[in-house]
């Protein structure tokens, strides 16, 4: 990305971060920014999060001069929507995609995954039914997209049902299998995952190293790890040699167990068999060490993957942060977190981890000290961090923080739960307050456009 492209991004993250789902638009007009494809989908994945700003600025953005959405773009904006349920929208901008010939079978693959995970089967099915109203024939990379988005939502009786019913129209291949087998592992249901893998094999599908992957996982998950070693020892005398991420299942799977010895022992006869640890293998072994309250050790890998060359991400800090968290060893993870900036960027998770651990000891102060910082950084507050931080409030009787905070949450397009809303809705009708409920009430009908939305 050029320093050019860089600034204008940071310029138009600032105008929407400062700004209201409805001033947006003049105070961009007003800023004079020029928009390309690349600062385009770099702001609206910085806004994924918050999906009517996302949505308001990629309408926007269309109106400019000399400017055309990309394919990316229109797919961001659509997960964003499905992400806080403005389905209608979402499907207005499907057909703008239609009009301009750029919709693809993944623009319906993340629709389904969107509604599968919000548990909205039927929706997730009549999708891929519809497909070819939008000139888009479906394929086996649609079918695939239908069966990974039912099994991802532990919605695998369906996705197996609609398998054995029209798998005839598509000849399926190995990640048909495998998600299916992938969907039995985490039901659990190892008999059938088992019987799936032998109707793979049956049918001429060879396993590939996927696969492989899968069932080592799945026997791990059913608590079978030595079994799942066995295949690992097997895939070594052949082509397929077993991958950093099936020996991050084992390590993980020894961790859970508390076999530190066994996931120590694995790890390094990974390193034996000429296989180079990535970020995922090492935060299985941090995982591993967390469990068995080693922070030493863990410190230990740290510096080890520093010495290697292995940048540790979000998860790695997240998991002993989570850890120390759960210990009560807060100061001791105030300190990760502050190495943890200097190294990678914070995630949602790691955010609203912070918050809530400095809410819950009754440190308002530092809780809106992270807020403070992650607003600094231009980072979108999720759904989950806004609540936390306004639970947190709420419990320490700072109601009119807590109300500035959910306008914000409003403006920017993000609908608050009803156990939120009602807890500071107890509060303000407590302190008599009603003439601020009302306004706050309004503006969240506005929201989701629809006035019978109430607690």
């Amino acid at each position: 990305m050029s320093s050019e492209t860089s600034d204008t991004t940071k310029t138009i993250c600032k105008i929407m971060m400062s700004s209201s789902v409805v001033t947006l638009d003049t105070a961009l007009d007003q800023s004079g920014v020029r928009v390309s494809e690349q600062i385009v989908e770099d702001v609206l994945k910085k806004f994924e999060n918050a999906g009517m700003v996302a949505y308001r600025f990629f309408e926007w953005a269309e109106k400019q001069r000399h400017y055309n959405h990309s394919v990316k773009a229109f797919h961001t904006v659509i997960d964003s929507l499905a992400k806080i349920r403005q389905y209608q929208l979402m499907w207005d901008v499907v057909k703008v995609m239609k009009s301009k010939r750029m919709v693809n079978v993944e623009t319906f693959c993340i629709i389904m995954r969107k509604y599968a995970r919000a548990q909205k089967v039927e929706e997730a099915v009549y999708t891929f039914n519809i497909m070819d109203k939008y000139d888009v024939p479906p394929n086996l990379a649609a079918f695939n997209g239908l069966l990974s988005a039912l099994c991802k939502s532990k919605n695998v009786r369906k996705a197996q049902e609609i398998f054995d019913s029209i798998k005839d129209r598509f000849v399926p291949d190995s990640k048909t299998y495998s998600i299916l087998l992938e969907g039995w592992g985490k039901d659990p249901n190892l008999p059938k995952a088992r019987e799936i893998f032998r109707e793979m094999v049956s049918n001429g599908c060879r396993p590939d190293i996927v696969t492989y992957g899968i069932m080592v996982d799945v026997l791990c998950k059913a608590g079978r790890v030595d079994e799942a070693l066995g295949i690992v020892n097997e895939m070594d005398s052949t082509v397929c040699k077993p991958t950093p991420f099936i020996y991050s299942v084992l390590v993980h799977t020894y961790g859970i167990e508390n076999r530190i010895e066994d996931a120590v022992s694995t790890f390094l006869e990974m390193e034996n068999n000429g296989i180079e640890p990535d970020v995922a293998v090492y935060n299985a072994l941090i995982g591993a060490f967390c469990k068995a309250n080693r922070l030493k050790n863990v410190y230990r890998v740290l510096n080890e993957m520093d010495c290697k060359g292995v940048t540790p991400n979000s998860r790695t800090f997240n998991i002993i942060l989570s850890s120390l968290i759960g210990r009560g060893e807060t100061d001791e993870a105030y300190r990760v977190f502050l190495r943890m900036i200097k190294v990678c960027e914070p995630d949602a998770d790691t955010y609203t981890m912070m918050i809530k651990m400095f809410c819950e000891r009754d440190e308002l102060k530092k809780a809106l000290k992270v807020w403070k910082y992650m607003k600094l950084k231009r980072f979108m507050p999720s759904m989950h961090t806004f609540q936390v931080l306004i639970n947190g409030l709420c419990e320490k009787g700072d109601v009119t923080q807590a109300c500035v905070l959910l306008e914000e949450m409003i403006e920017k397009g993000i609908r608050p739960s009803g156990v939120t809303f009602g807890r500071l809705r107890q509060l303000l009708i407590k302190e008599g307050r009603e003439d601020v409920l009302k306004f706050l009430q309004k503006k969240i009908n506005v929201l989701v456009n629809d006035p019978l939305w109430e607690w």
